[in-house]
């Protein structure tokens, strides 16, 4: 994932704010570069896992859509444990080929040192690809 400083911010200021539980949000990218980030309600309003309502994740992938971008990323913050995909995580990835999980941790708490990790989950297999932090904006 290539994001800006001021982005990548933003994710894990999304990730603070819902601390304790997990927050979860979409990234548009443009020519392979995070171009925005769409933070969407965790309507399962967990600790353990996000989950987002379909009619909120249909209107933020047809701004993205409408804007000139694709998805690029799904993220959320994981709470309790290292930010590496989860068995539901790689489930729920199955449904979305190519798009990477940016996992923003938060096991310290919400004002911990976050790490902030990036994967692509295909059949089952994860691989990371790791969070390049570009410019300024």
């Amino acid at each position: 994932m290539r994001i800006s400083a001021e982005l990548l911010d933003r994710v894990v200021d999304h990730a603070r704010r819902e601390h304790p539980n997990e927050c979860c949000g979409v990234i548009a990218v443009r020519d392979g570069t995070a171009a925005d980030v769409h933070p969407a309600v965790n309507v399962a309003a967990s600790p353990l896992r996000f989950e987002v309502d379909g009619l909120e994740l249909h209107r933020l992938l047809t701004a993205i859509e409408d804007r000139g971008g694709e998805l690029g990323a799904i993220y959320h913050s994981h709470t309790r444990s290292a930010p590496y995909p989860s068995q539901t995580d790689v489930n729920f990835a199955a449904a979305w080929p190519g798009v990477e999980w940016l996992i923003v941790g938060l096991a310290g708490g919400a004002d911990a040192e976050p790490a902030v990790r990036s994967f692509r989950i295909a059949d089952g297999i994860i691989t990371e690809v790791g969070v390049e932090v570009v410019g300024d904006g």
